[in-house]
């Protein structure tokens, strides 16, 4: 009287479907690995065929040249090529001139100085997990940074040459963000 069909759950008919990927390397059968940076496909006679290569393939686009464009360093036309960081604008010639342009390059923003070492402007990086931050010109001489978006006005109570604008759910406002100084205003 059970409305089960059972014929759904039986494991020998389902084992005689599935396909088996061969290795191209040695034919042995590939089966889906984990690791601590993701899943990827590897071949099962492992320690004596080294293949390997990721679960999911992502799409690269292809080069795109840029009709009417020049390279200011040779003359060249630029393209719209696709790296390892994401999308960017580059040189054709690219072994020869190493011209490159990032896409959001087109609006540039103005220039904060560097409250610490004065000599360098803040400029907007991602570090290796992808985050946005704020860190001098000057790197490696000057490590000062920031999480936010900096802005050219200095502190009313501390004195310290930028504030950086936050958003929250009261809205967007202006912070210190020299430690000891809890200054704090709306925008």
């Amino acid at each position: 009287m059970s409305k089960i069909d059972h014929s759904l759950f039986s494991a020998h008919e389902h084992a005689l479907e599935r396909e088996f990927e061969l290795c191209p390397e040695c034919g042995s059968e590939l089966s889906v690995r984990h690791s601590k940076h993701g899943s990827f496909v590897g071949c099962n006679n492992y320690p004596n065929c080294q293949y390997t290569r990721p679960l999911v393939q992502h799409e690269s686009i292809e080069t795109q040249v840029i009709e009417g464009s020049a390279c200011p360093e040779c003359g060249h036309e630029l393209a719209v090529k696709s790296g390892r960081f994401g999308i960017f604008i580059g040189c054709t010639q690219y072994p020869e001139c190493h011209h490159i342009e990032k896409p959001d390059q087109a609006a540039p923003e103005e220039a904060v100085a560097c409250p610490v070492c004065k000599t360098g402007v803040m400029e907007h990086r991602t570090n290796r997990y992808g985050k946005g931050f704020y860190a001098c010109s000057c790197y490696p001489k000057c490590k000062f940074l920031v999480k936010f978006p900096p802005v050219a006005e200095t502190c009313p109570d501390c004195g310290f040459a930028l504030l950086v604008q936050r958003k929250g759910a009261s809205g967007s406002r202006l912070e210190c963000p020299n430690k000891p100084c809890k200054y704090k205003r709306p925008l």
